[in-house]
Parts: C-alpha cells; structure tokens; sequence
C-alpha cells in the first residue's frame, strides 16, 4: 500500500498557498491607483500664474462684496430709489399765459427746500415723450349722457372719438409711444405701450364699438394702477395668450419726458385704495396727471335738481360733485399737470390742443441727490426761470408749472 502522504502535504501546501497570498492581491487592487500621465501632461504641474486682468477682476469684486457688507442703512433713514430727482417744466407767461420755448439749461434753477440744486440732467420739450391714456368707460358715461337727451355720452362717443384722433395725431414715431387703459370696476389695458398711431386708433375704435358693463367707477384703483402698474384683463390686446396680463406702470418707463391724461367724471364708487393712498402714490411718482373732467357738465346743468348727499338709487349728490372737483385739482397740482372742467360737449377737442401744447412743451430737468432723505417726508421743490439771460430770475413775468415737492417712498410702498 502506497503512501498518501506526499499527495496530502501537496494539497496542503497549494490550499495554504492560496490562503496566505490572496489577501495580498485584494490589497493590492483596492489600492487606489495614480493614473498615467498622457500625452504632455507633467507630474506635479504647478497651476498657470493669472493674469493682470484677472487679478484686477478679482480685486474690483472683493471691494463691490465688502460695500454692499458695509452698505448698512441707518435706523429710520432710507435712500431713495433712484439717484436723480426728475422734475417736468413748462414755463408760462403770467400776464398773457403764452408758453415759453427755446429755454436752455441755464435759464433755469432748481431748489429744494430753499436749497439750490445743480442740474444734471436738462431735456428739451422736442425730446420724445410716452403717454398713457386713462378713460373711464362705465355705465356712468350712459347716465351723464343723458343730460344731453342721450346724445352727449362723455366717455364715449363726444369723448373716446376726438381722444382717438389727438392720439394717433399726438405720436410721433418711431420714439413717442402710447398706451390705452380704460376702466369701470376694474382697470383693462386696451393697447400696451406702442409708437404705430393705427393700433392706437384701432384699439380706441373698439371701444366705439362696444358697451360699457358696469356702473362702478373704480377711479384710484385704476389711477393706482396706470401709476405702478399691476395685473389687467387681456380680453382687448391681441395675440393674449392668457386671460391677465401684467403691466408695468409709467414708473417703470424709462423715458425721459412721461405724462398721463385722465379723462374721467372724478367720482370714485368702492375702490379698494383710499383717497389718502392714491394721493401719496401721484406724490411719489411725480408724473404728470392731465385731467379732463366729464362730470362737471352733468353738475352744472343739473346741480339745482341734485340732493345734497348721495341719493338711495346710486345717484351723486352734490358734495360727491364737488368732491371729486376737489380730488382732481389735487391729483393735477400735485402731479405737476393741469385740470380742464368741462362745461359744454364741443369743449374736448380744445382741452386736447392744450394738452398737446403743455406737452409739447415740458422741460425735464433733473439733479443728483446728495444725501439720504426721511421716508415719508415731503421736500419743497421750486423751479425758477431767467428768460432773459442776465442773471436774475423772472418771478413776476413768468410762472412755472411744476410738481410742488417730492415725497420721499417708504420701506411698504407699491403695494401691487
């Protein structure tokens, strides 16, 4: 019988073999490897000085990044938003009420309270210019039409026909633009801001065309909204894709030279802004607010039948007339504009002439602010004006018409 044992140990030694040494090769395959370097590739290569530009870069964003760290406002102070105050101009004389052109920049100055403010910025009255037209189309334009024995409908056909053709005559383009919003409970944009005079007077044309809705006159709301701007049905534009559409306001137009013409009774129905909010906001944004009054007519014809206090069916007395008298002048002085009163139905078309020559008159003059103002402080503004040359202003021959003051926004402002 042979011997089992050289074929035993054999076994044994491979079985020990595989034990001892398998670690081993494990080990060295989860080793992490250090890969080949290709091509031109270097060990140990050293990174690329940067460049001069590069290091500037870095070094402007380092200082950026600490001033906005340091940019720490002061309690109760705030900075206004802009860094210019813009301050829309037209000179009169007092005596024949003649508009004054050819101005230049030194003919002017400007003071804020009773400080005098270097001109930074001056824009002639040929400059071009952006307007918003905001016209009231409610019920109420039927009713006061009535006084006329239904033939005088102001907001519509006497009214909406003659603000048609001053507009599509009125842009110049290709840099003037208009925009069209028209209102009842509710502000509708009828056409955004564009410089083609036959959008204008097609979208106006469609209005011609249709009915008012409603008897509710949401007049601040939509002042409100003209100003700084807000959401508006899209039923009017074309090529709207969605049944609301956002519109910026003339606030966040960058021309130089803006302006709104409302055409409105004045009477406010149940607006969500108050009278108090709307004046702040017409304060704040400093545009100048044209105003043809379609209301008075109705007063003045039929003040001697009106209660004095609003009537159970709706109908204005006279305190609500008188008023909205009131609120107009406000919104028209404080905003640098004007207020035409109508009194007879041919009186538009001359209300228009007038617009269009205040407009096409308007200086813009702007100054740099210099140091932080008080939110909600109102800051005296005063425009004067040497026709002459020779040094000295012309306080008692000639007039200029101007915002009052500025008011400077708080921390809660444009609640949209």
């Amino acid at each position: 019988m042979k011997s089992n044992l050289p074929r035993f140990a054999l076994v044994l030694l491979i079985v020990l073999s595989a034990s001892v040494f398998a670690p081993i090769g494990l080990e060295a395959q989860s080793r992490p490897q250090r890969p080949t370097p290709k091509g031109d590739e270097k060990r140990n290569q050293r990174p690329v000085p940067k460049t001069e530009e590069e290091l500037k870069k870095e070094a402007e964003e380092k200082a950026r990044l600490e001033q906005e760290k340091n940019a720490q406002e002061e309690p109760g102070v705030i900075a206004v938003e802009t860094e210019i105050v813009n301050v829309d101009a037209v000179v009169f004389n007092k005596k024949s009420g003649q508009i004054i052109t050819g101005l230049k920049k030194e003919n002017f100055g400007i003071f804020e309270n009773g400080v005098k403010r270097d001109i930074s910025v001056f824009t002639t009255p040929e400059s071009p210019i952006t307007v918003t037209l905001l016209l009231e189309y409610s019920k109420w334009s039927e009713l006061f039409g009535s006084a006329s024995g239904g033939i005088f409908e102001p907001g519509v056909y006497e009214t909406v026909r003659p603000i048609a053709q001053f507009l599509s005559r009125f842009i110049k383009p290709p840099d003037d633009y208009a925009s069209v919003v028209a209102f009842d409970m509710r502000p509708a944009v009828i056409t955004d801001f564009t410089n083609d005079p036959g959008r204008v007077r097609g979208t106006i044309d469609l209005l011609l065309r249709s009915q008012p809705a409603f008897r509710e006159n949401n007049l601040f709301d939509a002042m409100k909204f003209v100003l700084i701007g807000g959401n508006s049905e899209s039923e009017f534009l074309d090529g709207a894709k969605e049944r609301s559409v956002s519109y910026g306001g003339m606030v966040d137009v960058k021309a130089k030279r803006r302006a709104i013409i409302l055409v409105a009774s004045g009477i406010d129905t149940f607006s969500k802004t108050n009278y108090g909010e709307i004046r702040r906001v017409v304060q704040e944004a400093g545009i100048p607010i044209y105003i043809i009054s379609t209301g008075n007519l109705f007063y003045k014809r039929y003040e001697h039948l009106l209660p004095a206090t609003d009537g159970i069916s709706g109908m204005p007395g006279r305190l609500t007339f008188l008023q909205a008298k009131n609120q107009m002048n406000t919104f028209a002085k404080e905003s640098g504009g004007m207020h035409f009163e109508m009194t007879f139905e041919g009186e538009v078309p001359g209300y228009l002439n007038s617009i269009n020559g205040l407009l096409r008159s308007q200086y813009n003059l702007a100054y740099d602010l210099v140091e932080k103002h008080d939110p909600g402080k109102k800051y005296k503004l005063e425009v004067k004006v040497d026709v002459d040359g020779d040094g000295t202003y012309d306080d008692k021959q000639f007039v200029v018409q101007h915002k009052p003051f500025i008011y400077v926004q708080k921390d809660d402002k444009k609640k949209k």
